[in-house]
Parts: structure tokens; sequence; C-alpha cells
């Protein structure tokens, strides 16, 4: 494989769905950080907030759906908005309950195409909407979308729990199709039964109840390496990753595929004689799975390709979220 390690790194620095995680920190630091305490566990990157309940967890999450998808293609971001919420639940080691939306859209017939695309996705996925609020007299020009979801966990999957030593692995469904025009997208959702999309995310409870992994993250609008790249900051880490490691279907280049939004893509940090038990039962699930690279206490990012090697985020003085956990200070700002 033909790889230019300067141009794969600019792409990945520059890209848009990795930029606007920058502001997080400052919302972070004012809502989270500084924020009204409560029966939550401290949130160091997670997918989801966590509330301890009876023997487990509460998983609570919300994602917003980006404008330009929401004008050009309502259908495709009515079902996005299921399928991201809901994603954030199993990668955290949980399974959803219910949800509920709030939909800002003047215009009826492209309100229409959101809420079939948010019912197509509930019954996809199994998920009921349960409420929500709505906007009817919005612009046209400015709609918006929001769901957010209630989720139980047994065990945790979390952001910022990798460690040195640890296997980076990447599960991803290749059994799929480009998807929607709007964002570079990986569909490997549609064509499949709710049974057959439930059984490949039942695999993320399985290996938080298992242990066999504490550190995990589903790739959405960062790509893949970016997804990456901020379990490892969350983490106070860094990684060697070998890009000839990393699965891709045949019919996207490179470049594209390692910022593709993935309606089935997941990151793990595995101790390495655990890797193989977790591989396994992504394979048993038809799921493509790899070891791309290898966690490291230096807080470097680099990329490999055969010799060659670049570095993509240096955190002693990059900053993808701001958001670093170290185990013995909480939570702190290596770049001051």
């Amino acid at each position: 494989m033909n790889i230019n390690l300067d141009q794969i790194v600019n792409r990945i620095r520059n890209y848009e769905g990795l930029l606007r995680k920058q502001p997080i920190e400052n919302v972070f630091d004012k809502l989270v950080l500084h924020g009204q305490s409560g029966l939550q566990l401290p949130n160091f990157g997670d997918d989801a907030a966590i509330i301890p309940w009876k023997e487990g967890f509460l998983l609570l999450a919300a994602d917003g759906i980006m404008t330009r998808l929401l004008i050009n293609e309502p259908y495709a971001a009515g079902k996005a908005s299921v399928m991201v919420t809901v994603n954030d639940i199993y990668s955290m080691g949980g399974r959803p309950l219910g949800m509920v939306n709030v939909l800002a859209s003047g215009d009826e017939d492209h309100r229409a195409k959101v809420v079939e695309g948010i019912k197509k996705g509930c019954e996809k996925l199994k998920v009921p909407m349960v409420g929500g609020h709505l906007h009817p007299d919005a612009p046209g020009n400015s709609p918006s979308l929001a769901v957010a979801i209630l989720g139980y966990s047994n065990k945790l999957l979390r952001s910022h729990l990798a460690k040195a030593g640890d296997d980076l692995i990447f599960a991803v469904d290749l059994k799929g199709d480009k998807g929607c025009r709007s964002v570079v997208s990986w569909d490997a959702n549609s064509g499949k039964t709710p049974e057959e999309l439930l059984y490949r995310l039942e695999t993320l409870p399985l290996i938080a109840e298992k242990e066999l992994a504490q550190a995990a993250k589903d790739v959405s609008n960062a790509g893949i390496l970016g997804t990456v790249s901020i379990m490892l900051e969350n983490s106070g880490k860094g990684a060697i990753i070998e890009l000839d490691s990393i699965p891709k279907p045949a019919e996207i280049e490179l470049s594209d595929w390692l910022v593709c939004f993935q309606s089935f893509g997941f990151v793990f940090s595995v101790s390495p004689e655990k890797s193989e038990a977790v591989i396994a039962l992504f394979r048993e699930r038809e799921i493509t799975t790899a070891v791309i690279g290898k966690v490291t206490d230096e807080s470097i990012v680099k990329l490999k390709n055969g010799p060659e090697s670049k570095v993509l985020f240096n955190f002693l003085k990059d900053k993808i979220t701001g958001i670093v956990y170290h185990p013995n200070k909480g939570l702190i700002d290596k770049t001051n």
C-alpha cells in the first residue's frame, strides 16, 4: 500500500470532525469540572455520563446532529440521531433503555422526513423514543435536532483507562457501503435486520462484563485515528499505530477511511493477554477486528508505515478536547 504519512497526518490534524472537538474544553470546565456536584462519577471524556444505580450504572448521553446533514439529508439525519446515541451507550458497556429528542423544524415536509428517519432508526435498533420537544416555527435554513438517551450497564468501559503496554484494537463491520453525502461515512447498518444489528452491538457489554477491556470509544465524526487519539489524550498516554494494520474496505481511499464516520466501529485499549478473547467475540459475529497499535507512556501518538514514522499528536503541546486524566491528580491540563 502506497502511503504518504505527511499527507495522512495533515488530513487528520485538520479534519473538521476533529477540530470541532476543541471548544469542548471550556464548556467541560465550566459545566462538568466546576459544575454542580451530584451522584455522577467523575467524567474524563466518556461517551456518556455515569450515575451509580442499584448494582450497576445509569448512562446518560446526548448528541446533536450537524446542521449540514440535517438540511441536506433530513431522513438520514433522523436515522443517524438514533444510531449515534445508541452507539454511545454500547461503547460504555451498556444497553439502551429509551430516548427523547428536541427537534426544531419549521418546514412540514422537512420535519416529516426527519421524524420518519428517527422512527426507522428506533425500529432498526429497537430503542423506544419516549418523549421530546418540538419547535415547529424554526426558520427553514436553521433546523436543529438533538437526542438524549438513557442506558444501563453492569460493568463499565471508560474513555480514560488506556494503559501503557495495552493493545489498541479496532473493530469494524466492513460489510457495508459509502454512507450519506454530507459527511464522509460508512453505512454498515442498512440492509441488516434489527436482530443482526443488536447481535453485533451486544459484544460491547459482553466485553465489559467479562472484564476483557476497560477503555473503549465508538468511532464517530472524529474518525478512526481521531477517536483513538482522543482516548489516548483522555488517558494521558500515547501510542504507536501501524497504518497497514487498520482494516479497510477496498472501495475507499485510506485517507478518507481514516476520517470516516462509522455506523459500527469501536476502538479498545486491551491488555495483550486478553486481546485474542476480544477479537474472538467479534469474529463470532463476523466483525473484522485487528490490533492496530500499542499504547505507550509517552504522550505522543505516532503513525508507522513500515520503517517510516511520523508524529500525529504530541499531547505535551497539542490538544483535541483538552480533557486529560492522571491517576494521582485526576484531571490535569498538561499543556500549561
